[in-house]
């Protein structure tokens, strides 16, 4: 039987946010622009309110922090506790109730949707969390795009890697660690999980990075193109758990690809 990652020493929330904010943020993707400064912060260790405004600079993960704190009597968003549950997720998530998650979407989206806003509501109705993984399958707009055979297979790669993914490491190669995952599929009707697959990632950058000591056979979870944490086995657990609700919700609960026909 394979053993999992034993439990290393936890990091704070913030520098958990730089772990998982990071790489779409080096992209262009997301996040305030001195993408450096993130990263500095991440190899450095720091947490001060340099980084806090950074981190409130991710008009895409920010909100959600905000709500599952506010819904769980947590003070401050970057509570390591709150940045997991967003992330990696955990049983906090089904601490937070369906209307706070529904007045959450309201207020950011319904002044920019009007009467289209109800279809971008069906996710949350029918049991969506505020997990990364919702943001992804469900506000994005790239699940509606699946079925446009000039966009599908780009859409496809984009939501396979801008979900969290998790995967085991077989090999260090210097700034990267090849992990085998299973890839996101989708047969013309579902979302799903493929045959493993290798692929190389990035740990670190000329020797310089935020994880630390990664070993073979650790799991880790993913987010573009970087390594962004070690698993244990209860995380590692709750992000496949998390997902796998999602992608259930997305494949048969919702009626409209709400964000591709709103958003898009």
């Amino acid at each position: 039987m394979d053993t999992l990652t034993p439990p290393r020493a936890e990091i704070p929330g913030a520098q958990l946010f730089v772990r998982y904010a990071y790489p779409p943020n080096s992209l262009g993707y997301c996040g305030p622009a001195d993408s450096a400064a993130l990263f500095e912060y991440g190899a450095a260790g720091v947490v001060d309110p340099g980084l806090a405004q950074l981190a409130r600079g991710f008009a895409g993960a920010w909100p959600y922090l905000e709500l599952i704190a506010g819904a769980t009597g947590i003070p401050d968003p970057l509570d390591r506790r709150v940045v997991e549950a967003y992330w990696v997720g955990s049983p906090l998530l089904d601490r937070v109730g369906l209307g706070a998650v529904a007045t959450s979407m309201e207020d950011r989206f319904r002044p920019r949707i009007g009467s289209m806003f109800p279809r971008l509501l069906e996710g949350v109705l029918a049991g969506g969390v505020p997990h990364h993984s919702f943001h992804v399958f469900c506000i994005y707009p790239w699940v509606g795009l699946l079925t446009d055979d000039r966009k599908a297979d780009h859409a496809l790669s984009v939501l396979d890697r801008c979900r969290i993914r998790w995967g085991r490491v077989e090999a260090l190669r210097g700034d990267q660690a090849v992990v085998r995952y299973r890839p996101l599929t989708y047969d013309g009707g579902d979302l799903g999980f493929g045959d493993p697959v290798t692929e190389t990632a990035r740990r670190s950058a000329d020797g310089l990075g935020y994880l630390g000591e990664l070993a073979v056979g650790d799991w880790v979870s993913l987010h573009w193109d970087w390594v962004c944490d070690i698993l244990t086995p209860t995380r590692l657990n709750a992000l496949r758990h998390y997902t796998l609700r999602q992608l259930e919700i997305t494949n048969h609960r919702v009626e409209h690809s709400g964000a591709a026909e709103v958003l898009g």
